[in-house]
């Protein structure tokens, strides 16, 4: 497996994560993933928040309070809008890389949907992973 590395789309802010590899792959199809995304999921690989590391000075946060009523923080890059993690410890600390921001994102393999009482019927996703109506128990 390839290191957990990447940057957004102009290359302002980069991230890597000192994990030997994810805690899980995930697809989301929550409403604020959906929104965050721009589109039916989010693809995400999860690996704990405190082994991530980012530089560059354009990365802006947006927190929020998710449905476990603990805060959802959302990293982003402020200068090309692209969406990088989101750091949840309501998730046991763990932080949703965005798959589409790895520099190799060629090894990522989801094996659970969750949240799919909110997922779209224009953006299904492979039926051969596991499915979960809201975050797994």
């Amino acid at each position: 497996m390839p290191k957990i590395e990447g940057s957004c789309l102009c290359g302002q802010v980069t991230y890597s994560s000192s994990a030997d590899e994810p805690a899980m792959m995930v697809v989301c199809h929550c409403p604020d993933c959906q929104r965050q995304s721009g589109s039916a999921y989010s693809t995400n690989v999860l690996v704990p928040t405190a082994s991530i590391a980012f530089e560059g000075d354009s990365r802006r946060t947006y927190v929020m309070n998710g449905a476990s009523g603990q805060p959802v923080t959302r990293n982003f890059c402020g200068n090309c809008g692209s969406p990088l993690s989101t750091e949840m410890p309501a998730f046991g600390d763990l932080a949703a890389v965005k798959a589409g921001t790895l520099q190799d994102s060629s090894w990522v393999k989801p094996s659970i949907q969750i949240w799919c009482n909110s997922a779209q019927p224009w953006g299904p996703v492979s039926d051969d992973m596991d499915k979960a109506p809201a975050n797994p128990g």
